[in-house]
């Protein structure tokens, strides 16, 4: 093959590969060299020096050939797939899922991705859930023994946290959309205890579920959807239910507006409410509604507005196969069972049944804000509407 020696270090490459293409390794390396010796901080030499050393068996070599891209650059993407596969055929299962697990942060979405690479990628997400395994495997022989001491204790958290430990799930954390308040607990499900009204709650279910029927068989048009975007807004998760009556409510209370209607219509549920320590900020909460959720309907995940309000639910009316999970807690609710939750850590329910599903929805206050925090946050956030409340309408 003939070169030119003033030709870019592109060039250099293209012939390199054509050369490891036609067998030709040695010629190959040597034009690298040469690239190399024009264009020492070009990634793209060792990378293609990495494949030629791998086509001659050399896998040390071609190791350090890839450590050098990466040294280089520690986010590419095609050396730690590469890394990643070499680790794996020396027998480096744990490494290479580690290498794996990076690269995969970082790759392109399928629909981006070479077709070239739709193999590698599908191996490397292969190998690190068949690690993920492994290693949850061996975290869970080695506890058992010390488990055995402890069996009566409630452990969900610390199983939480082995999964966590070996990739077979993430941490969810706490992803408000309006205000993070910090020092907060991100607790999926809150214990019961903290919320001694929640038996007066439950034991008028039925007082509130015959209300609820009343407004099913009277009031129906008077649901709207739940998801309302105006147009030209970006509806991400919320295409399918974005003005849907999929998913509707009834409002008792809206952003801290009592509408006076429905709670006419509804005024034991109402006058229930008016008793129950409901976040109460002018402009902002409570929010009290029947959510309807149709057969054969998904609320995809999302997060809630602000983590220093916690949510309720209610069930009223409740077929079999619905389901509700909060970070990696799922649950099924249970006709007349209430449970409060934290809406900014991601959750999303399921209607799997025939039928449709309707609980009570309503938000209190985190019950570790103190008097003094739940009041300054109200006049802060009143505050914040006020500062862009300053701007003229758009003419």
């Amino acid at each position: 093959m003939v070169t030119d020696p003033g030709q870019s270090v592109e060039g250099w490459v293209r012939d390199a590969q054509d050369a490891l293409r036609k067998g030709n390794a040695a010629a190959a390396l040597s034009m690298l060299e040469r690239a190399a010796s024009v264009a020492p901080s070009n990634p793209l030499i060792p990378l293609n020096r990495a494949m030629v050393h791998r086509a001659m068996g050399d896998l040390t070599a071609a190791l350090r050939d890839l450590d050098a891209v990466l040294a280089l650059d520690p986010y590419h993407f095609l050396a730690l797939l590469s890394k990643g596969a070499l680790l794996e055929q020396r027998g480096l299962a744990r490494r290479a899922a580690a290498v794996y697990k990076d690269a995969l942060t970082i790759a392109p979405k399928d629909d981006q991705l070479p077709q070239s690479l739709a193999g590698p990628v599908a191996r490397a997400r292969a190998a690190v859930a068949e690690h993920s395994r492994a290693l949850r495997e061996h975290l869970e022989e080695r506890l058992r023994p010390l488990r055995r001491q402890y069996v009566a204790e409630n452990l969900e958290r610390f199983d939480e946290a082995v999964d966590i430990m070996a990739g077979t799930t993430r941490a969810y954390v706490q992803q408000p959309v309006m205000l993070h308040y910090p020092r907060l607990p991100a607790i999926p499900f809150y214990d019961r205890a903290l919320f001694p009204w929640l038996t007066r709650l439950e034991a008028q279910t039925a007082t509130i579920r015959e209300e609820l029927l009343g407004v099913l068989d009277a009031a129906e048009d008077d649901l709207v959807p739940y998801v309302a975007y105006p147009p030209g807004t970006p509806v991400n998760q919320w295409g399918e239910l974005n003005h849907s009556r999929r998913w509707s409510s009834y409002f008792l209370w809206r952003d801290g507006i009592r509408q006076e209607s429905a709670c006419a219509r509804c005024p034991k549920t109402a006058a229930l409410l008016d008793e129950l320590p409901l976040a109460r900020q002018e402009g902002f909460a409570p929010t009290a509604m029947y959510s309807v959720l149709a057969p054969r309907t998904v609320i995809p995940p999302h997060t809630g507005s602000i983590n220093t309000r916690l949510i309720v639910h209610l069930p009223l009316i409740l077929p079999s196969g619905c389901r509700f999970r909060v970070g990696n807690v799922t649950r099924e609710w249970r006709l007349g069972e209430a449970w409060v939750f934290d809406d900014t850590i991601e959750h999303e329910a399921r209607n799997d049944s025939d039928e449709r599903r309707v609980i009570l929805i309503f938000d209190v206050w985190n019950p570790f804000l103190s008097e003094a925090e739940r009041e300054l946050l109200t006049v802060m956030l009143q505050a914040k509407n006020e500062y862009f409340a300053l701007d003229a309408p758009l003419q």
